[in-house]
């Protein structure tokens, strides 16, 4: 069996919320600005929507960027991760234009009243950890408003180019339309538009 084949068929892995730390940090910046990933499509006021949000390295630079009159909803399965978060964004000014949610690992469970309201929606590097790929991309659609934006980008070496493959296929079955595929470091990448 080849190693692609074995990627797919194991069990998804949840990155532990102490081991975000050696990932999200102020060096990080260097290699993955988010004014600079999102400069196209993100703008004040946008509501965005940071899904395996971490720590909040990306929920962080989307609140400067949607400023005062926008907002971040902040989504992890991990209760610690969203608590660090809060305690970040307040500290750097923004947390009041971050709200958390805390989902689980088979649904994101944001209420209907979000359904088709978000402007940009960002999965980085955690769709490989969902246990059912094809039910969490579709929760992503329903819930990105339509002519809105949904980055995909998961980490090279660690997803395969076939598993990268089937996220995106997965992506484009449930209705998103491939923009770009921009150069993101370290990362397979695209961007899609509802």
């Amino acid at each position: 069996m080849k190693l692609s084949q074995k990627l797919l068929l194991t069990e998804p892995h949840v990155c532990p919320w102490w081991l975000a730390y050696t990932f999200d940090n102020p060096f990080r910046r260097l290699i993955h600005d988010p004014e600079k990933i999102f400069n196209l499509y993100l703008i004040n006021g946008m509501t965005a929507m940071d899904v395996g949000c971490g720590m909040g390295f990306f929920s962080i630079g989307m609140a400067r960027i949607v400023g005062n009159t926008g907002k971040v909803i902040a989504v992890d399965i991990q209760r610690k991760m969203l608590d660090i978060l809060q305690k970040r964004a307040l500290k750097l000014g923004v947390g009041h234009r971050i709200h958390t949610h805390c989902a689980t690992p088979d649904d994101i469970g944001l209420c209907p009243i979000n359904s088709g309201k978000i402007d940009l929606a960002l999965t980085f590097w955690m769709v490989h950890e969902t246990p059912h790929i094809e039910n969490f991309i579709n929760e992503i659609f329903s819930l990105v408003k339509p002519g809105g934006k949904y980055l995909l980008a998961e980490p090279r070496g660690h997803v395969s180019t076939a598993l990268f493959h089937r996220i995106t296929a997965a992506a484009v079955r449930a209705g998103f339309h491939v923009l770009d595929h921009p150069r993101i470091a370290l990362s397979h990448a695209t961007w899609f538009q509802k």
